[in-house]
């Protein structure tokens, strides 16, 4: 029987307890939650009681650096706002003890603050680094990128995501509600599908090009005297060193949509399609024309547990897992140069609205 790997989670609120419940749902692959750390006090008081329910006894601490001193855990789980990864990371690359480590999306809100994290992982090889992008993990997407790996689609030329649903959240202390926290919308939302089409094309970004505004959504909000200033739509174009492009359309006033994500990758050979919540996948060849297309209901029947991401991350832990336990064999999923590349298309779509041009990508990775 494996060793418990004890893990703990820095930042409790809506995603760390969601983390919380995961992991609980893989009790039986030989994991605990042992601590957590968050300085909101609410928080912690809604995730001792989660764990108690699960019977979990863990130590609470109101920061990540006592947690990370307690020496309690093996693993951390980094889901406090966005604004806080960069210090985070770095205290824990920077300590003593290995801790592995699953950092939610956006790695960083800035491209120099992703690449300094980069840098100092290098230094340790005795520990894993993966960037929560678990939208890959998502049953029908999971399916559209096989079909795209096996090469049922030929060579991919176009990718369009459209992402139509409800509001921004609110969380603790509005603080998704101001760029300044977030990296911006196209940072801090649309980084996981900056991240898929750069999975389905197989090549990297090159120039970025965006119009978006908020136009909608918190205009009548005010915090601290502060109006918010994140966009609640976007049009994304994004070009690729191998002649691909990707699309995305962004509508975040869109709560009468039958999908949240509809994904659309054309190849020379055929074309899929994927849909969520709905968890279909449709795909066909052109020389079969429309009465060839294919429909397949999607299900992984791995997942214990659906939560706020139909079971994607329950299958990145899954996934994470398996890598922290085949230490120094398997490298993890998602890793740090993903997040950056993310975080960078992300960067250069908001600069892009910002000057009202296209954006190189090298310009922003040059910061």
């Amino acid at each position: 029987m494996a060793a418990t790997i004890k893990y703990g989670i820095i930042g409790v609120g809506m995603m760390g307890r969601e983390h919380l419940i995961n992991l609980y749902h893989l009790r039986a692959e030989g994991v605990a939650v042992v601590c957590i750390a968050d300085p909101h006090v609410p928080s912690q008081q809604h995730a001792q009681k989660l764990a108690l329910s699960f019977d979990w006894p863990i130590q609470v601490f109101s920061g990540h650096k006592q947690l990370l001193e307690s020496g309690l855990c093996d693993v951390v789980i980094v889901s406090s706002p966005n604004m806080t990864h960069y210090q985070i990371l770095m205290d824990i690359l920077n300590h003593p003890k290995p801790h592995h480590v699953l950092v939610e999306k956006p790695l960083c809100t800035s491209v120099q603050h992703c690449k300094h994290v980069l840098e100092a992982a290098r230094q340790r090889s005795d520990m894993l680094v993966q960037v929560g992008l678990e939208y890959r993990y998502m049953p029908p997407v999971a399916k559209l990128i096989n079909l795209v790996k096996t090469g049922s689609l030929g060579r991919v030329k176009m990718v369009a995501i459209r992402e139509h649903r409800f509001p921004f959240l609110v969380k603790v202390n509005n603080w998704n509600r101001f760029n300044c926290n977030t990296g911006g919308t196209l940072v801090e939302k649309c980084c996981h599908f900056f991240d898929l089409m750069r999975l389905f094309v197989g090549a990297n970004p090159v120039r970025v090009m965006a119009s978006g505004a908020m136009d909608v959504n918190h205009k009548d909000e005010v915090y601290d005297g502060k109006v918010p200033d994140i966009i609640d739509n976007a049009y994304v174009i994004v070009e690729f060193d191998n002649g691909s492009r990707g699309m995305l359309d962004l509508c975040m006033f869109a709560e009468g949509s039958k999908n949240e994500q509809e994904i659309s990758v054309a190849g020379d050979i055929g074309k899929g399609e994927a849909f969520v919540p709905e968890s279909i996948v449709r795909w066909g060849k052109r020389e079969d024309g429309r009465d060839g297309v294919q429909t397949i209901n999607i299900k992984d029947d791995r997942i214990k547990y659906d939560g706020l991401h139909h079971g994607s991350s329950y299958l990145e832990h899954l996934q994470f897992l398996g890598a922290i336990r085949e230490e120094g064999r398997r490298a993890p999923a998602v890793g740090l140069d993903d997040g950056l590349i993310s975080v960078a298309i992300g960067v250069a779509a908001q600069l892009s609205i910002e000057k009202g041009r296209f954006v190189a990508i090298k310009e922003v990775l040059s910061v």
